[in-house]
């Protein structure tokens, strides 16, 4: 026996061990597994409307941005999201790219010193460890904290890379950015850069995200969103300076050496993310059913939950449990995954429930109820 089945066979045993999923795991079920916050993945009339109208056809770029001899797409989307949040746009490949890329090349600038909340994506955590940048980690969501480690290390630096998430994937709870947007004033070598995956969307009167929401615009240094959530497209982008679009252009790797995305993609994502702009009914319909599913994980937990988002986690406490409880709600009709390490810390594992727009009250309250039974 090898190591590797060694290592499979404590996974099990531990249960944490990953399967892909067989088919379509959702058939039949209420999803509450997905990312497709807005509900627009289903909705066959936007694709039909978007094969309608866009002539674009090309599935293939043929090569990384560097070579390929397409272009016109990436820049027309690029020069769309920058007039929209006021900065120069690069697209990645996912967000996992964006972020891989964008953290180990800016941390790879001489006297750069790297300081992420406790709970960032492990997307940031790679980069930072491609970057091999000195870097610390503050308590999760304490700007106390933050500003501790900003003084510590302000004076053996030329810049602080301050990494956050604006909602956080696995809790659903926000950053507080004012109070960390604030923090600049004081520490003029501060950049601040927000992970917007969970947010862009779903958050500000646009839907650009929750710096958009506080009108933090000018405060965030770099702003990264994704396409293949609330947009329900492919691939992400990094928001910054010209200056620093330049950079990551010449350094980030997952930039320079991946293919680019599909021209029909990228299309298609600026197709969306026009609609998703007026999608204002929709955004307070997701607002006002998480609210009421939050509370109901409340009422049913007898715990304060975390969440401030259409995220809302309920926490098994260990990886039996939210099997367990996962199960029991596929059996009743709930499509609801468990959540385990090391995607979580031991102790925290728990069921992930993510709601989009196309839920009605009366689908919560269906899944509240069969929650309560399951438990």
């Amino acid at each position: 026996m090898s190591v590797y089945s060694d290592i499979l066979d404590r996974y099990e045993s531990e249960g944490r061990l990953r399967h892909i999923p067989d088919g379509d795991a959702a058939a039949g079920l209420l999803d509450c597994s997905t990312n497709d916050y807005l509900g627009l993945a289903a909705r066959a009339d936007i694709a039909d409307e978007f094969l309608r109208l866009v002539p674009e056809r090309r599935f293939t770029s043929g090569a990384s941005r560097l070579l390929a001899s397409v272009q016109q797409p990436y820049g027309e989307l690029e020069e769309y999201l920058g007039s929209l949040y006021g900065k120069s746009v690069l697209l990645f490949n996912s967000g996992y790219h964006a972020n891989t890329g964008a953290v180990s090349a800016l941390g790879s600038a001489p006297h750069t010193v790297i300081v992420a909340d406790k709970l960032v994506h492990a997307s940031i955590i790679d980069g930072i460890t491609l970057g091999k940048a000195p870097y610390v980690r503050f308590r999760h969501n304490d700007a106390a904290s933050l500003r501790r480690l900003l003084e510590k290390h302000d004076g053996g630096s030329d810049r602080m890379i301050v990494v956050v998430e604006s909602i956080y994937s696995m809790d659903g709870d926000v950053a507080p950015l004012r109070e960390i947007a604030a923090l600049k004033r004081d520490f003029p070598k501060m950049l601040l850069y927000v992970d917007e995956a969970h947010a862009i969307g779903v958050r500000g009167c646009r839907g650009l995200g929750v710096t958009e929401e506080l009108g933090l615009e000018a405060d965030v240094d770099i702003l990264v969103g994704t396409f293949g959530k609330a947009c329900a497209s492919a691939g992400a982008f990094v928001a910054g300076s010209a200056e620093i679009r330049d950079f990551l252009v010449n350094s980030a790797r997952s930039f320079i050496f991946s293919t680019a995305l599909p021209p029909v993609n990228v299309a298609f994502t600026r197709f969306i993310f026009e609609k998703i702009t007026s999608m204002t009914a929709e955004r307070a319909h997701l607002d006002s059913i998480s609210a009421i599913f939050r509370s109901g994980v409340e009422r049913i937990t007898g715990q304060k939950n975390v969440s401030q988002s259409q995220i809302v986690p309920l926490m098994a406490g260990c990886n039996a449990r939210a099997v367990a409880i996962s199960s029991e709600l596929r059996r009743r009709g709930v499509l609801a995954l468990p959540i385990r390490r090391p995607t979580v810390p031991p102790g925290t594992e728990r069921l992930r429930f993510s709601l989009n727009a196309g839920m009605t009250e009366t689908d919560v309250d269906m899944i509240l109820t069969l929650l309560k039974e399951a438990i």
